[in-house]
């Protein structure tokens, strides 16, 4: 979808989106008030109590839904552009229908149900896409993006509702609860301050420089997280319900964590190294030409790649562990670091908010994984030894692929994009030739154990 709306859209049509975005991702990183987590994580959980949990995130989503509305003036006068107003209304939507969906999904989670849970996913995207690219070639232009997450949540909201085998009760008020929402209340402290700290960047950019930077902006980190998000969101949806059975059992936690992170990293890093080298041709070809302003600002961000992956990797460990208060504490010295690498990089446009937030973020991430690992048999020793193989194969393959692509030259961005390709996988068989490479590959099978963990386990109680 990205690739054909930003050949039939403009810079300035994603920068006023982003705009909005950028004020109520805030609000959709609270607005389920880490209760799905709650759900999911905790050992034992009643019908009473997932109804009490569903009637709090409907009237959560209601009120954010007002509130956005009633920030549009507001936000048409700090960007000066009174545009904003009819995106801002139409986007806050978007909480009402999250709301709905919540706990439906958790439980859809909780249940490991993760095939149905991916169909619903699947069609709800693709009837999000044909609605958004239908209204493009309309010439609807920055609404087609406005309605992606519209129509997609609202399909996949439809979709948990027919698929989970639950109705919610009416609330009661002698429903135990209070620790559920505590617990939750510090995660979603924590993803509201995580949603600032990524969104910070655009409401700066859009402030500072206007819509066309930030719109360039914008592109380069969907590109950079697109490929991100969909390795480690699935992963997520696993990872969480499973390890919440693991943490009583350190050694197997600490196995299956690293396993994890080592199979996600096999994909991840040669892609973005590929990514890295392949930067200009890539969005040329996909995007357009109007997009080349957007390459600098990728190619610094891709640096970011790995630690970004790390980083979200420490969430799934202290939510399955159910360690809130800490995952909150992270998450404010993180905020911390990307404010000041803002102050710093905003006056030197995109490429320095790029640059100062990849180098912040590689400088913080041996602590973030410290403070992580704390109280588990999780080192950083581990996890570099871990991580060793798949990025040192990522390493050379960007210099191979360097290499490769100055001595051959091609002319047209497909051969250079081919030829880059071609350097990764001859990179990526020759590493097999390794004993310990075929080793670790191999290894992956074992975690068919704990993600095909026994459904009885984890069902819903009374339900």
């Amino acid at each position: 979808m990205t690739v054909v709306l930003a050949h039939l859209l403009t810079p300035v049509d994603f920068g006023l989106v982003a705009m909005v975005t950028a004020i109520t991702g805030v609000g959709q990183a609270f607005a389920d008030l880490g209760l799905s987590e709650a759900t999911i994580q905790h050992p034992d959980i009643t019908h009473d109590q997932v109804s009490a949990l569903f009637w709090i995130n409907l009237a959560i989503g209601l009120g954010l839904t007002l509130i956005t509305a009633a920030l549009a003036p507001i936000l048409a006068w700090f960007y000066h552009d009174p545009r904003l107003i009819a995106i801002t209304l139409v986007t806050s939507l978007v909480f009402l229908i999250g709301g709905l969906r919540v706990q439906p999904d958790a439980l859809l989670k909780r249940q490991m149900r993760f095939k149905s849970a991916a169909i619903r996913d699947i069609v709800g995207c693709i009837l999000g896409v044909l609605a958004s690219i239908g209204m493009a070639l309309a010439g609807a232009g920055y609404w087609a993006i406005v309605a992606y997450p519209i129509v997609a949540n609202l399909n996949c909201m439809v979709g948990s509702w027919l698929m989970v085998n639950w109705r919610p009760s009416l609330p009661t008020r002698d429903v135990e609860i209070r620790s559920l929402v505590t617990f939750g209340g510090g995660v979603a402290a924590s993803y509201l301050i995580d949603s600032l700290k990524n969104n910070l960047s655009n409401v700066a950019i859009g402030w500072y420089w206007g819509a066309a930077p930030l719109g360039m902006f914008t592109r380069a980190y969907t590109l950079l997280m697109r490929p991100l998000n969909q390795l480690t969101g699935p992963a997520q949806g696993v990872v969480v319900p499973a390890f919440s059975r693991l943490h009583d059992d350190p050694d197997r936690f600490a196995r299956y964590y690293l396993r994890t992170v080592s199979l996600i990293m096999w994909f991840a890093a040669p892609i973005f190294g590929f990514l890295f080298v392949a930067a200009r041709p890539a969005i040329g070809l996909l995007l357009g030409h109007q997009w080349v302003g957007a390459v600098p600002v990728f190619e610094i961000l891709a640096i970011s790649a790995v630690p970004l992956l790390l980083v979200q990797s420490s969430g799934w460990v202290l939510v399955s562990r159910g360690e809130s208060g800490r995952l909150l504490k992270l998450t404010l010295i993180l905020f911390a670091v990307v404010i000041i690498s803002l102050l710093v990089g905003l006056p030197f446009g995109i490429n320095g908010v790029a640059l100062c937030y990849s180098i912040a973020l590689l400088v913080t991430l041996p602590w973030a994984l410290k403070l992580t690992f704390r109280d588990t048999n999780l080192t950083l020793g581990r996890l570099a030894q871990t991580l060793l193989y798949p990025i040192s194969v990522s390493l050379v393959g960007i210099v191979f692929a360097k290499l490769f692509l100055h001595l051959v030259a091609p002319q047209r961005a497909i051969l250079q994009l081919l030829t880059v390709a071609l350097a990764f996988v001859v990179t990526c068989a020759a590493s097999a030739l390794i004993p310990k490479v075929r080793e670790e590959v191999l290894s992956f099978r074992d975690l068919i154990g704990v993600f095909g963990w026994p459904k009885r386990t984890v069902e819903v109680a009374s339900l």
